[in-house]
């Protein structure tokens, strides 16, 4: 799934949103900023990333989908993980995408966002933050919209549902437009079959670059098509713990909101 997807966040890993003077003080005196992203409610999550995630101390943030058999037969592990630091996002109730467009054969046509009306795209988010909130207790959360596409016709529903989210996880422009992130530097990476030495590559970029950096991953170690290799999952964690100093690790609910605050 989400193959296009994967490739448009890699290309933006250097883009900058928008570009603006930055200095080592505005992340908590560290260098920079990393989100620890993992879209699709996958069993994998839960079996290997979120327990590779507490081996280091780190919160990540999951994007799940309320449909999906990976979060309904696993409510209460999630649940624990939520309790335990981690963020649940929304990723909507079905996951609707552009179906007519190369690589897209696997979005069925129910769930096929060009067939969507505004009303049924924003009562499925609202729907989907509700058996969150059921989930975790929390009403404050994040979006993170499905391959990327927010359009309904020539209307982006991010301007429906804005204000019932902290912040959308995503590089499109109506979403930096509704986040307001000012002058913040945003770089983006989303992992598929890269190595732990380019993911460390990426990191150490957004050090010089003094930016938040927002990993997108999907599978980690199996369970998607795009995905990279828990041994380069592992090797990133440990860069990341070892310069834990220069880097501040939180879930993207939590650096949106501090950029908000300042």
């Amino acid at each position: 799934m989400q193959i296009a997807k994967a490739i448009l966040i890699t290309c933006l890993l250097c883009k900058v949103f928008p570009a603006g003077a930055q200095n080592s003080t505005l992340w908590k005196n560290k260098k920079c900023a990393v989100a620890l992203t993992y879209d699709d409610a996958l069993n994998i999550d839960l079996d290997k990333v979120i327990p590779a995630l507490d081996s280091v101390g780190f919160k990540g943030t999951f994007y799940l989908i309320g449909s999906s058999d990976a979060f309904t037969k696993r409510i209460p592990e999630w649940r624990r993980a939520a309790a335990e630091g981690h963020e649940l996002g929304n990723h909507t109730m079905f996951h609707p995408c552009y179906g007519k467009r190369p690589g897209r054969e696997w979005v069925k046509p129910d769930y096929d966002l060009n067939s969507y009306t505004m009303q049924r795209m924003t009562d499925e988010i609202k729907m989907n933050s509700a058996l969150l909130e059921a989930t975790d207790g929390k009403t404050k959360r994040t979006l993170a919209c499905p391959c990327g596409d927010t359009k309904i016709g020539d209307s982006s529903y991010l301007y429906q549902v804005k204000n019932n989210f902290a912040a959308v996880r995503d590089a499109t422009p109506d979403a930096n437009d509704v986040n307001g992130f000012g002058n913040v530097v945003i770089q983006w990476m989303g992992p598929n079959g890269n190595s732990g030495d380019q993911l460390i590559a990426a990191v150490k970029k957004a050090m010089e670059s003094h930016a938040l950096l927002v990993f997108v991953f999907h599978g980690v170690g199996g369970d998607h098509n795009i995905n990279i290799s828990s041994e380069a999952h592992r090797a990133l964690l440990q860069f990341l713990k070892q310069n834990e100093s220069q880097v501040w690790v939180a879930p993207f609910i939590e650096i949106a909101e501090y950029i908000k605050r300042r």
